[in-house]
Formats: structure tokens, C-alpha cells, sequence
């Protein structure tokens, strides 16, 4: 297993065509969620991405910010590779990731509902009540 971290202006254009093959593969046909999947954070943000021996993307979140915090999202383990515990290393490895990179600033995502207890796991609290968002209700959550 190999950990890939790189800004959009450093992926090559057979990484970039993974990742985006990957996310829509999961966002857009398994979650049967129409939605604009590839927009313009994509071009700011830091790519976090897992491989496997294969070089084949396993797992996946995005990494971005702005003047009040730094987000992460787009969190993905291929179905294929779920009940591993990719999922939490994922996560455990973008929170110590964002954590160095970014010291001083709030740690924000817009978690699926169902997935609150998990990321209170890492420390997480809820800031908001659920909401829709692309057809999935959403909470709020900051560390």
C-alpha cells in the first residue's frame, strides 16, 4: 500500500484520470447521485489518494482551504476494498496530514449523516443540523 499526496498541478494526467474515474464510479453511479463531481476546488486542492500493489486507487479524499478553516472531502474506498479499515486509515492519515501542513487552522467537513459517529471517533463534533445536499443528508462537523 502506497500513500500519494500531490496539488493538482503535480498529478499527471493518468492520475488525474484515476482519481476522477474513481470518484465518479462511486459518488456519481453507486450513490445514483446526479451531481456536478469534478468542479473548480479540484484545481486548489491537495489529492490524498491510496494505492495498491497495482498501482489502482483504493481510497481517496481531497484536501482544500479557505480563510476560516481547512476541509477535507470526496472520502472514498473502493467497494472492493471496504471492511478493511482503508476507511480509517484514510482518514487517521489526512487528519495527521492537514495537522502538520496546517497548524493553526480548523479542521471542517460536510460528513454524510450517517457517518457522524465515525468521524466523532476522531474527534469531530457536530456544528449543524442535517441538511440535503445533492440528494444526501449532510451534517457539519469541525475538529
Amino acid at each position: 500500500m502506497q500513500t500519494k499526496v500531490k496539488k493538482f498541478s503535480d498529478l499527471t494526467l493518468w492520475e488525474y484520470h484515476q482519481l476522477m474515474k474513481t470518484r465518479i464510479a462511486v459518488f456519481v453511479v453507486e450513490q445514483a447521485c446526479a451531481y456536478q463531481e469534478i468542479d473548480d476546488i479540484d484545481l486548489e486542492a491537495i489529492h490524498f489518494w491510496l494505492e495498491n500493489d497495482e498501482k489502482e486507487i483504493i481510497a481517496y479524499s481531497r484536501i482544500y482551504q479557505d480563510e476560516q478553516a481547512v476541509h477535507f472531502g470526496r472520502v472514498l474506498v473502493k467497494e472492493e476494498a471496504r471492511k478493511n479499515g482503508l476507511g480509517r486509515q484514510l482518514v487517521q492519515q489526512t487528519i495527521e496530514w492537514i495537522e502538520q501542513e496546517f497548524p493553526e487552522k480548523m479542521l471542517h467537513i460536510a460528513a454524510e449523516a450517517y457517518l457522524q459517529n465515525f468521524y466523532a471517533s476522531f474527534g469531530f463534533q457536530t456544528v449543524s443540523d442535517e441538511y440535503l445536499m445533492d440528494g444526501l443528508y449532510h451534517i457539519d462537523m469541525e475538529k
